[in-house]
């Protein structure tokens, strides 16, 4: 037998045996209050988030919202017939357009879902829930209800697939934008929004799809 036959016929004799799979990670479920789990996680994540009491304080607490960092009372709103419906005369100094709003501008939209697991919003795309409101604005404030909050993401996809086809386009926000790609120093609003404001209520219209 030749030096290297032996070297390999010892390294074989070595080898160890099979090593079992580990057990799949998984996170401690967030409990009952999935609203007040997702909002720790939310702000721990940057984000302002609110609990109100129901979807007409909605209006008054967005111009609150504006009023508190002086910006102009101008929100733009896209095309989901459940913002219209809000009680919007009961903040009579806000002015709503429709058009896309820019990264000066605040912008309002609906997340379809939430994960109390990561705070992150399950935004799904739509014609009345265009994806690009929520790369665009400097500030945006999302509404979510209570009832549309998920333990997981895997619960999340389950509701979705429940209503039948995927939508076309997903989008998972946890937090405003941000980025340590430049002398890893963390910036934000470097690809969307610098501040991202949750507003979260028992009910808010229909789930979106």
């Amino acid at each position: 037998m030749s030096a290297r036959e032996d070297i390999l016929s010892d390294i074989r004799a070595r080898r160890s045996g099979p090593v079992p799979k580990p057990a799949p990670y998984l996170v401690a479920p967030p409990g009952d209050d999935l609203a007040g789990h997702f909002a720790d996680r939310a702000r721990g994540a940057a984000a302002r988030v609110s609990i109100l009491g129901g979807a007409d304080e909605i209006p008054a607490v967005i111009a609150d919202v504006l009023r508190a960092r002086n910006l102009p009372a101008i929100v733009h709103l896209p095309p989901d017939p459940s913002l219209d419906n809000l009680a919007w005369s009961s903040a009579p100094g806000l002015t709503l357009v429709h058009n896309a709003p820019g990264p000066d501008d605040t912008a309002v939209g609906t997340a379809s879902f939430a994960i109390a697991e990561t705070g992150t919003l399950v935004y799904t795309a739509a014609a009345a829930r265009p994806a690009s409101w929520h790369f665009r604005p400097g500030l945006e404030i999302a509404l979510v209800a209570a009832e549309s909050i998920q333990a997981d993401l895997e619960q999340v996809l389950t509701r979705m697939k429940q209503r039948g086809a995927l939508p076309s386009t997903i989008n998972l926000v946890t937090g405003p934008s941000r980025t340590g790609d430049i002398e890893q120093t963390l910036e934000l609003g470097a690809h969307g929004p610098k501040e991202l404001v949750i507003l979260i209520v028992p009910i808010l219209g229909s789930e979106g799809t």
